[in-house]
This record gives C-alpha cells, sequence and structure tokens, in this order.
C-alpha cells in the first residue's frame, strides 16, 4: 500500500521532477507534487510525495529528514490524512457572515 509523505523546507526553485529524482533513490516513486501559489504559480517551499510501500516511506523518512537539499533542509514525515469535509463543524451564518441588526 502506497505511503504519503510531507516534505518541507524546500527550495522556491525546486519542480516537481526534482523532487521525485530526490526521493527515487529510496525507491520507487508514485507521485511527487510541489505545491505552489495559485496567483503568482511559484513554490510554496513545500509538497508531498507518495512512495509505493510504507517500508520505502520509512526508509525516505530515515535518509532524507534533516538533510540539506538547494541550501535548505529537508522536513521529512508521515502526511496526515486528508480531513473529511463532513467532520469539519458547519458555520451558522446567513449570507457569508454573521447577521447584523441595526435600530438606526
Amino acid at each position: 500500500m502506497a505511503s504519503k509523505l510531507y516534505v518541507g523546507g524546500l527550495p522556491y526553485s525546486t519542480t516537481s521532477r526534482e523532487l521525485r529524482d530526490q526521493f527515487g533513490r529510496c525507491g520507487t516513486v508514485v507521485s511527487a507534487n510541489v505545491l505552489t501559489d495559485r496567483l503568482s504559480g511559484q513554490s510554496r517551499g513545500f509538497g508531498f510525495v507518495e512512495m509505493s510501500t510504507q517500508t520505502e516511506a520509512q526508509a525516505a523518512i530515515a535518509k532524507l529528514d534533516g538533510q540539506p537539499f538547494g541550501g535548505r533542509r529537508l522536513k521529512v514525515a508521515l502526511a496526515n490524512p486528508p480531513a473529511v469535509r463532513s467532520d469539519r463543524p458547519r458555520k451558522e451564518t446567513i449570507g457569508g457572515g454573521p447577521r447584523r441588526t441595526s435600530r438606526w
């Protein structure tokens, strides 16, 4: 079963291809994605890598966490599972914000 890793501390010039190549030394990379800002398109300095097995993911953490990469130190850890939308509390607002009333 594949394991997803969070990778922080990436240089802002890092591409998804470079991230894939870096983690490819630890095993089979299913996917690698550097997150970018929606408006500017610039890297946000972190990304996610999916390794094909948990063993390879643990090997990547052991080998790459804290290692220098492009002048910065990598932070590699198991990614937290995404929250399910139904688990989030609902806001009880109307029209996008709290309802305000005025006596004037």
